[in-house]
């Protein structure tokens, strides 16, 4: 048996998010249904993330076993043969030691989020990027997002359905950047909860509009309520950037 670590890019508006579900098509379905497809056998994929409907990913790291004696390189052109017309890719492939985790042996987790920050309908990128119209102020919002850079309880920015055993998170990092047209938002952890980042843009866009003033974001991190919160921002806006390992660093 050979374990084969993945790096998967993956459009999401399509699928029920990446883990496989009973109601709906979802990318580790697709991705296993592939690799059956080619090798004869049943397998589990296992990612360093879960994302949600509509989530994107630009390289997620996932990881599955098999038997068959293929090399990586036709591997990944099998598994992309059997993928098509489905939005998913496979960018590499390589051979891992057993021990290796995609999930597991994870230890730094990396997202984007991008607001279209115009007026005119989207065209090229919907559904790759939340629409607001009104002017946000990125530099207000980047001020607003250090309070929650650290080790917190992030109870308030936690959904309801989030499985984690404790809401205590050690955010490394939350930027906010104005780029052309765009805010893009950039937050980096070890693990996330549950809608973490969904509900923390949510917060900062009200920020940027001026309805909430930069101090609320502080405020309703230390409520520890999720009555608290301003909102989720969309999925569709989301994306998975990087997973990173020991041998990274």
């Amino acid at each position: 048996m050979t374990r084969f670590a993945l790096t998967l890019e993956f459009d999401g508006t399509p699928f029920m998010g990446l883990q496989r579900q009973p109601h709906g098509p979802s990318v580790q379905q697709c991705v296993e249904e592939a690799a059956h497809a080619v090798t004869g056998e049943d397998v589990t994929l296992y990612s360093a993330g879960r994302t949600d409907t509509g989530v994107h990913a630009l390289a997620m790291r996932s990881h599955l076993d098999i038997e068959k004696d293929i090399t990586p390189f036709r591997l990944l052109e099998a598994l992309n043969a059997h993928l098509r017309p489905s939005p998913i890719a496979v960018t590499h492939c390589e051979a891992v030691d057993e021990e290796w985790h995609a999930r597991f042996s994870c230890i730094g987790r990396r997202y984007l989020y991008r607001i279209a920050n115009r007026r005119a309908p989207l065209t090229l990128d919907k559904n790759r990027a939340w629409q607001v119209a009104q002017e946000l102020d990125a530099e207000a919002m980047h001020r607003a997002a250090q309070a929650l850079v650290g080790q917190h309880d992030f109870t308030t920015f936690r959904s309801v359905h989030c499985q984690a055993q404790s809401p205590v998170k050690t955010l490394d990092r939350l930027d906010v950047e104005r780029v052309g047209e765009e805010i893009h938002i950039h937050a980096a952890a070890r693990s996330f909860l549950h809608h973490q980042v969904r509900s923390m843009v949510g917060c900062l866009k009200l920020v940027g509009q001026g309805v909430w003033r930069e101090e609320q974001v502080a405020e309703a991190l230390e409520a520890r309520d999720r009555q608290a919160l301003g909102f989720n921002a969309p999925p569709h806006g989301l994306y998975f950037v990087e997973a990173t390992y020991p041998e990274q660093d």
